[in-house]
């Protein structure tokens, strides 16, 4: 593996653990919230001898939206509407340099994709649109295409600076933890499908 695409934390290491796990299951990989590919080009590494899953990758590319109620923290004061802007050529790039499989990129906010935008079947999600409207949003795209043993992960599930992800992650839990195994993964929330 190149220097540059070595793990740079923990919680990287923990995510690309969660990923190897279900690498026999049927169904492709999404990420919604790419920013600039950093997480994806981790992922696509995994997958790279996975010719079978694609790698789908959700963005706006427009940097985060406003904030809801659910979002409001002392400690999240930086991140504003519009801030975490990129570009899909970036990530493009990205997967170039690395001789990556090219994913598949999607660039919209996560309200305005629908049923067809997403594959058939999902095996492995990773949730990391930072607010509340856009976890939630993510949730009911993801949950009723991801087969069983599949995982969905939320970044930012205990962020301070973040509660909204949190708050997502709660609401779906109380409607559905009877279809799911929960877990904490240092920040991370990890929902496995029965």
């Amino acid at each position: 593996m190149p220097k540059e695409l070595q793990i740079p934390n923990r919680e990287t290491k923990l995510l690309l653990d969660e990923l190897e796990q279900i690498l026999d299951l049927p169904g492709d990989v999404v990420e919604f919230g790419c920013y600039e590919g950093d997480t994806s080009i981790l992922l696509a590494g995994v997958l790279r001898n996975n010719p079978d899953k694609w790698l789908y990758l959700y963005d706006s590319f427009e940097g985060l939206p406003e904030k809801s109620a659910e979002d409001n923290s002392a400690d999240g004061w930086r991140f504003k509407a519009g801030e975490l802007k990129a570009s899909p050529d970036t990530v493009r790039h990205k997967f170039k340099k690395y001789a990556l499989p090219d994913p598949v990129i999607v660039k919209s906010w996560f309200n305005g994709l629908s049923d067809s935008d997403l594959p058939s079947e999902i095996s492995f999600a990773l949730l990391d649109g930072d607010f509340y409207e856009s976890i939630k949003t993510s949730f009911d795209l993801v949950a009723p295409k991801l087969v069983s043993g599949g995982k969905i992960i939320v970044h930012d599930f205990r962020n301070a600076e973040l509660p909204g992800a949190g708050v997502a992650v709660n609401e779906f839990l109380e409607k559905h933890a009877d279809e799911y195994e929960f877990r904490i993964a240092a920040t991370m929330a990890v929902l496995i499908k029965k």
